[in-house]
């Protein structure tokens, strides 16, 4: 049978973040994917001009339908963007006892616009974080999340996913782009000791919505039934291809999306017929 999974996130109208980028992985790796929406932005490649916050009465209401509904093997939770909508969140997971939860907690864009308000920081970190299989922040993510400052090398991101664990999930996937290294750098930690993750850096621009479709793929390979680490490996693998073959897209003038289908979309060939093109 085809593995149900639940992406919890915003929506973004470009396409190639939050709940598109989720849904595009899920289908990519051969999972069904189901959504509720917990926040809409109006964006494109070019970064975010307005957030639009949905009630956390409707995102309770999202949530039951699908839970009261739809078996999931996988949950995988991204942009919520005030208290009232966490706690919702984290309500529901405990009450519908969900399994194999994957938090990305995104707090800023691309492009630098803020997604995360203060105050859903310290529900974030209390209701959420305790609640993860697998919390994949990026470096200055993890900054906030530990009120210190952002990790500057391997060794510190190996004491602060420790420190990350300490917070309450199973295991941290601590992502180190921003280490601006030749390599792109990621440390796992469950407690069995560090586990590093190292991929060529790509010099593409085209990288908008690697974080959401890195902890969307963590999400579909443990829905497919794979140990913790082998599906950390797996979506690493996955999102260095995608990210490899994102310059076959022409999509807008900024930071464009990853390409999801990239095992499964051929180029196209363009073909004449007789005045057509």
């Amino acid at each position: 049978m085809i593995a149900n999974v639940l992406t919890i996130a915003g929506s973004d109208s470009g396409g190639g973040a939050g709940i598109q980028a989720d849904l595009k992985t899920f289908s990519a790796l051969g999972v069904y994917g189901a959504s509720v929406i917990a926040a809409l932005t109006a964006q494109n490649t070019r970064g975010v001009s307005d957030i639009h916050d949905v009630p956390a009465d409707f995102v309770r209401a999202q949530l039951d339908a699908v839970y009261g509904d739809i078996a999931f093997s996988a949950v995988k939770i991204g942009m919520l963007n005030t208290p009232e909508v966490i706690t919702v969140v984290a309500d529901a997971l405990e009450r519908w006892k969900a399994r194999r939860v994957v938090i990305d907690p995104v707090m800023v864009s691309k492009s630098g616009h803020k997604l995360l308000r203060d105050d859903a920081i310290e529900a974030l970190r209390d209701r959420l974080l305790p609640l993860a299989t697998v919390l994949t922040p990026n470096l200055p993510e993890a900054g906030v999340l530990l009120e210190t400052a952002a990790p500057r090398s391997v060794d510190e991101m190996e004491r602060a996913a420790l420190s990350l664990r300490g917070l309450g999930p199973a295991s941290v996937l601590l992502k180190g782009g921003h280490l601006g290294t030749d390599d792109s750098m990621d440390v796992f930690e469950d407690g069995g000791g560090p586990m590093h993750l190292a991929a060529e850096r790509i010099g593409s621009k085209n990288t908008h919505g690697t974080g959401c479709t890195l902890s969307s793929a963590i999400a579909a390979h443990l829905a497919h039934g794979l140990a913790l680490r082998d599906a950390v490996r797996a979506a690493k693998d996955y999102i260095t291809r995608a990210i490899h073959a994102a310059d076959r897209l022409q999509v807008g003038h900024g930071h464009g999306p990853v390409h999801h289908f990239h095992a499964l979309w051929q180029p196209a060939r363009r073909e004449r017929h007789d005045g057509l093109q």
